[in-house]
């Protein structure tokens, strides 16, 4: 998501030193995400609502032959609200160098002492029989550039005497952590606990014939460290991968996956090209899978469905696709001009006599919200109304019944789980849903039931099915449909 930059009124601009007018500017870019074109450094920007490309060049100082220069669809035709261009940020890129050593960093809490067992029988953390990943003398290191981070762990004084002849499987995980920044933002935040979760994972998953061994790597957000990372042999001896967030690093180490026959578990992408890469196992559904499951759910439940129109270029994609298979299924809707809900003279289009599912233009909280007061007046007036709506609007009080997909299951208790993270990091975990580290736990699994050759797994918060998409890669068939 985008952050606003807000330029600086032409009244303080008057009194305001130049000096200080272009630090206040620098301070503001730096919230951009930046990514890497053709070795030139680059914001992302994500367009806002009655911005032009003059706007965009006074904010970011450059101009806009500049901004059509890396965005080329911009000859012919404006902006679009809401789409991602690149702008320049005058800086290029250099080429990383090697690595030169390990160097130790703070970049995500571990616990600093485990519990001895009361018998030697009982399982223990400092012995590296059963879990070594989370030891109480865990530690994290990193290279510089690539910024990888290696978690070991070493073995008591029984272990210090007795060879241990166990095969390794190397494992990594690749999250933006920002280790570097001096002030991390929340998502993050919510990377280290997605890591905490899936270190939690491979505790569990130590047993006698195998030991883990995990190589944590802060991607940040430009292409650099993943260039370095398949340029070098860092990740010879690794046999799966799990993370990475933005689709041009995604993109690359796709590639280098297919090279070396390594799977690539993407625990936030929706949108990947997985036609020719079988190695590719993408977590979130798509458009398509979640059309697929909505559409028998209405053919099953025999809703009226209605659509509010707008202009076609402010439907979300979901939705298109969405009414793209209800027309392929012959499931007929109704319907219904933003003007006439906006007006509340939209009654002609319900049915009184079934429920009524009503299917807004975007899949957005803050694009929908507008209208639900107009909503709620026809359930006033009498009309059964269901809203299409999303997973993530459920931490708002929208106040009538909804319908939306889900890759997670219900909500269940993990005191076992909550017990043992408290054990290991001394904190609660976050409350908010879906948990970042219930995913961790739940995709580390899944990662490792892979390579072990099932295309199933059981998880605390999603249950995960593999499907493959004709030749090519793998997505999570997991889909249900809630009625909330």
């Amino acid at each position: 998501m985008s952050r606003k930059f807000i330029p600086v009124l032409f009244a303080l601009a008057a009194v305001m030193p130049v000096a200080g007018q272009e630090a206040a500017q620098e301070k503001a870019l730096l919230d951009y995400p930046l990514d890497t074109i053709n070795g030139e450094e680059v914001y992302r920007y994500e367009v806002e609502r009655s911005v032009g490309l003059y706007r965009v060049g006074v904010n970011f100082n450059v101009s806009q032959n500049e901004i059509v220069r890396l965005n080329p669809q911009l000859k012919e035709r404006g902006l679009h609200f809401g789409e991602i261009i690149y702008l320049p940020t005058g800086r290029t890129v250099k080429e990383p160098k090697a690595p030169k050593g390990p160097i130790t960093i703070m970049s995500v809490a571990l616990p600093e002492q485990e519990e001895k067992p009361e018998t030697s029988g009982q399982e223990s953390l400092v012995h590296e029989s059963p879990a070594v990943v989370i030891a109480a003398d865990t530690t994290i290191t990193t290279v510089p550039d690539t910024a990888a981070a290696v978690v070991t762990a070493k073995a008591d004084t029984v272990a210090d005497t007795v060879p241990d002849t166990r095969p390794v499987v190397e494992l990594a995980l690749m999250l933006p952590f920002e280790s570097h920044q001096t002030k991390r933002s929340g998502n993050a935040e919510r990377m280290s606990e997605f890591y905490q979760g899936a270190l939690l994972a491979l505790k569990e998953m130590q047993h006698d014939s195998v030991r883990y061994r995990l190589r944590v790597y802060d991607t940040e957000r430009s292409e650099r460290r993943i260039n370095a990372l398949c340029d070098s042999t860092e990740l010879d001896s690794v046999r799966g991968i799990l993370g990475l967030v933005y689709p041009i690093q995604i993109e690359r180490m796709a590639s280098w996956c297919f090279i070396n026959q390594v799977p690539l578990l993407l625990p936030f992408s929706d949108d990947v090209e997985m036609q020719e890469n079988p190695q590719l196992l993408q977590f979130n559904s798509t458009d398509r899978q979640e059309a697929d499951s909505l559409c028998t759910w209405i053919a099953a439940h025999n809703v009226h469905c209605i659509h509010v129109e707008v202009r076609e270029s402010d439907v979300a994609s979901s939705i298109r696709v969405l009414r793209n298979e209800m027309k392929k299924r012959g499931i007929v809707s109704t319907g219904l001009p933003l003007h006439d809900l906006m007006n509340d003279s939209a009654t002609y289009a319900l049915d009184p006599a079934r429920e009524n599912l009503i299917i807004l233009h975007s899949d957005r909280y803050q694009h929908v919200r507008i209208l639900l007061p107009h909503l709620s007046k026809m359930e006033e007036a009498g009309y059964r109304i269901r809203l299409l709506s999303q997973y993530s609007w459920q931490k708002e009080n929208i106040g009538m019944p909804q319908l939306y997909t889900s890759v997670f299951t219900s909500e269940a208790s993990h005191e076992s789980y909550d017990a043992t993270w408290t054990r290991f990091f001394g904190s609660s975990h976050v409350s908010e849903s879906p948990r970042y580290d219930l995913l961790g736990y739940d995709l580390m699994h899944a990662l490792v039931a892979w390579i072990n050759g099932s295309k199933e797994n059981k998880g605390l918060q999603t249950d995960i099915r593999w499907t493959q998409t004709g030749k090519g890669g793998w997505q999570n068939a997991s889909v249900k449909v809630v009625e909330n």
